[in-house]
């Protein structure tokens, strides 16, 4: 190849994430975001009709990945710790490799936090691979490029088909009976707010987490199993003895369990504080085919992610 010819265009067909001085952290789906950008400050002087303008300080774009089971350990340990509202920050690589997995550019990245996880719907007749959408706060971001080493985790994709979205269990603590037919839980977000401070003559803001936001969870059930939960929310709405409404208010505990195509647990996300907030038929049509489903909506005030390998090496 002559010396000044440019460099050869390539299809960025594989990502993988390197956190801290781990490289082999895994393979994820998709990525955007990560982009470097600047305000545009506009000046006029007194009367003068000119206007000059600069560059304000630079802003750093969230990364947001798609992930599903490619990646390892250590991922999972930092969205657990993520659930405990305890701000883990990391430092780390985009690296994006062609189609033969040799590295072709990197987006080194500083002082990353979780920002928002994004849960998939799981649906009993649906068997396609379900990834999570994550989202990264940074404070520092370098475009450099890749050194041409192949990937260490070249069997990575592989993994991500283990997770699809038929393969779950949810549960209710005392309702796990009415739970054993559940048909589909809906997607629901978890997020931690983050703050900007802007500190003297640093170029870019110091970003520092806030309170963490559980969402609530609506799940489908056969309208045959949904008794229980109708008779526990009308228990709600009703002015009863004082011993019989502490009772009934009693919140329950839960967890969303996914598996593989083998019956093996691949994680479970638990749910604690939990109470009811609305039962929902769904719309009844004339002469349809389909089984009746009935949405509830709970209310959680804690979530705790269990990766199967990590409990596994704790216990």
């Amino acid at each position: 190849m002559a010396a000044n010819a440019p460099p050869r265009t390539y299809a960025a067909a594989h990502f993988a994430l390197e956190l801290d001085d781990k490289k082999d952290v895994g393979l994820f789906r998709s990525i955007e975001g990560g982009g470097v950008k600047a305000d545009v400050m506009t000046y006029q002087n007194g009367t003068n009709y000119d206007r000059w303008r600069q560059l304000g300080k630079q802003k750093y774009e969230d990364i947001k990945l798609q992930v599903g089971m490619a990646m390892s350990e250590p991922f999972y340990a930092w969205i657990a710790k993520f659930f405990t509202g305890v701000p883990e920050r990391k430092n780390g690589a985009i690296v994006a490799a062609d189609f033969y997995y040799k590295e072709r550019a990197r987006r080194e990245f500083k002082e990353a936090m979780i920002k928002e996880l994004t849960f998939p719907k799981l649906d009993a007749q649906d068997k396609n691979a379900a990834y999570m959408s994550i989202s990264l706060s940074v404070e520092d971001i370098v475009f450099t490029k890749g050194g041409g080493e192949v990937l260490p985790q070249v069997k990575g994709m592989d993994h991500q088909k283990l997770w699809t979205s038929n393969n779950f269990r949810f549960v209710l603590d005392g309702y796990e009976q009415a739970c054993k037919r559940c048909t589909k839980v809906d997607s629901f977000t978890i997020k931690q707010n983050v703050i900007e401070y802007h500190s003297g003559g640093r170029q870019s803001p110091i970003k520092t987490p806030s309170g963490i936001d559980f969402p609530q969870i609506s799940f489908y059930v056969p309208e045959a199993d949904a008794q229980p939960f109708l008779d526990l929310y009308n228990r709600r709405a009703l002015i009863l003895e004082r011993e019989q409404r502490a009772h009934s208010m009693d919140k329950k505990a839960g967890m969303i369990q996914t598996y593989d195509n083998g019956r093996k647990d691949l994680f479970t996300l638990e749910f604690y504080e939990a109470d009811i907030v609305n039962v929902t038929p769904d719309k009844a049509d004339a002469g349809s085919e389909e089984i009746k489903q009935v949405k509830i909506d709970i209310m959680t005030e804690k979530m705790v992610f269990k990766y199967t390998k990590l409990a596994a090496a704790a216990r």
